[in-house]
């Protein structure tokens, strides 16, 4: 996981608070807190026995010693408009997916480009079949002119690259060279948290390196990319191993590294891997193809928060809002609309909204899949014949702004009015004011928002919009949830309600 901070060596001004965290890629530098733990208690654990192997691991050399061979140190030349991007040091640039966070903290939290920049960048990567097909991060090789690969026994060959995919951040190469060269296997199953695991690979263009540690957890979002779902593991990883792999105990691949956090760009024990899953699907694709088509049902969404799962009547805040669908699209003509929530996918349950995309990104254009929703109090399944996701498509999985306000009132603390008589629009209500102590304001909505409709119903008047909320009370609900139109789209906001003596 050694890139989000390219494998360079780098020195970054300290951050307000010592518990900030630098997040870091395979050939890239970047920047992000990770949130504080809430505090657990101690409880009486389930008294399961635990079988403790015969022979515990007491050396990692037998599968070193087998899978070694097959993992390559990479090489690559960047092209002369790479000086013109965002770099890290050594040449090495910052990941596409990992920009944003240097925007969202600031300048002064990113990656200080070096005077002098050098037009090479290291990384590492692994042979995945004997005619000579490596694995490595998309980041490693991005703006490459030229890339090399170095193999174990110290020969230096030529590599091509056959395709990307920069939202796994997976890159496949093909050495130039006829022959046959070791390979390594990946996993079909997900280890364990808990599971030892090996890194190997080539930190500070230290080629050949071996670091040992285990799975600390797994379905990790680092805020990286649409799919997020790493391994975490806590073998010590550094820049430069970003595109190598992590083993099992068995010499199979479980995932490729690619991130590590740190308040230094230096291993604290936090990195993050692509799952072999992922890596076979990819590459399989990258192979076939030389790129990646992704499931695709045209819908935006967003989280079900505890407040939008009352204000839904839903007894947990799980699945996936739909906050719009896009005419023309799989969804629109499975019948998918506002307002339903995404429950399962042939028959697997849908925990949130980014398990929703993973899921049907993961699948190919044309396969068709069973989709159960809950509109209103009824289930509904359909069948939606997934297309393909378009390149400019960005997934809409937005967190409700704003936090939940105990003092919330009835009283929205809006000004409102009809949206044709403002200019707003042929439809909904305008938000013409607000109240910055009211509860809508806590929520983020902001005047020039406009509000489509209110606990499902679409509203055109201010009076729709009371009688809504009357409707939302009498059912005793403990929100109202309203669907809302901004400059920045669609959202739904879930505003709590009390009763009038309260």
């Amino acid at each position: 996981m050694t890139q989000p901070v390219p494998a360079s060596r780098f020195h970054r001004k300290a951050l307000a608070s010592v518990a900030a965290v630098t997040l870091v890629a395979t050939g890239a530098l970047g920047t992000a807190f990770l949130p504080p733990s809430a505090p657990a208690f101690a409880q009486a654990l389930p008294q399961t026995p635990i079988t403790v192997p015969e022979h515990p691991p007491g050396s990692f050399a037998p599968v070193v010693n087998r899978v070694k061979p097959a993992v390559v140190s990479v090489k690559v030349t960047l092209r002369d408009d790479a000086a013109d991007d965002d770099e890290g040091l050594s040449g090495r640039s910052v990941p596409p997916q990992l920009r944003e966070f240097f925007r969202r903290f600031g300048e002064e939290n990113a990656p200080q480009r070096p005077r002098n920049r050098g037009r090479a960048a290291q990384g590492s990567g692994f042979f995945v079949s004997a005619d000579g097909y490596v694995v490595t991060n998309n980041h490693v090789v991005e703006k490459a002119k030229a890339v090399e690969v170095t193999l174990d026994d110290g020969r230096t060959l030529d590599a091509k690259l056959v395709g990307t995919d920069p939202k796994t951040d997976l890159a496949l190469l093909k050495v130039t060279e006829g022959g046959t060269y070791p390979y390594v296997k990946l996993a079909q199953g997900a280890p364990q948290v808990g599971d030892w695991v090996v890194a190997i690979g080539n930190p500070f263009g230290l080629g050949g390196t071996v670091t040992a540690g285990i799975v600390s957890a797994r379905g990790r979002d680092i805020g990286a990319g649409p799919y997020d779902d790493f391994l975490q593991i806590d073998a010590p990883i550094n820049k430069g191993n970003s595109g190598g792999p992590t083993f099992n105990v068995a010499g199979e691949v479980v995932g490729v590294n690619t991130a590590i956090a740190s308040p230094s760009g230096g291993n604290v024990g936090l990195a993050f891997a692509i799952p072999s899953e992922t890596v076979q699907a990819v590459v399989d694709q990258l192979r076939t193809d030389g790129k990646v088509a992704r499931g695709y049902l045209g819908l935006q969404i967003q989280p079900v928060t505890k407040d939008i799962a009352e204000g839904l009547g839903l007894d947990k805040p799980k699945g996936a809002l739909v906050t719009s669908t896009q005419d023309g699209t799989p969804a629109a003509k499975a019948g998918l609309k506002s307002g339903d929530v995404v429950q399962l996918v042939n028959g697997e349950p849908v925990n949130d909204a980014r398990e929703l995309s993973r899921k049907i990104a993961a699948m190919k254009p044309g396969t068709k899949v069973e989709v159960t929703y809950l509109r209103g109090a009824k289930r509904v399944v359909a069948t939606v014949e997934l297309g393909t996701l378009p390149n400019d498509t960005k997934v809409a999985a937005r967190e409700e702004r704003g936090s939940r306000r105990g003092d919330a009132q009835p009283r929205l603390g809006l000004g409102l009015a009809p949206a044709d008589a403002v200019g707003a629009g042929s439809e909904g209500v305008a938000v013409v004011s607000v109240d910055p102590d009211g509860p809508a304001a806590a929520k983020g909505i902001e005047a020039g928002d406009v509000i489509l409709d209110v606990g499902g119903q679409p509203v055109s008047s201010v009076a729709d919009v009371a009688s809504r909320i009357r409707s939302a009370e009498s059912d005793g609900r403990k929100a109202v949830l309203m669907r809302i139109r901004s400059d920045k789209g669609v959202r739904f906001v879930a505003i709590a309600l009390q009763s009038r003596n309260g």
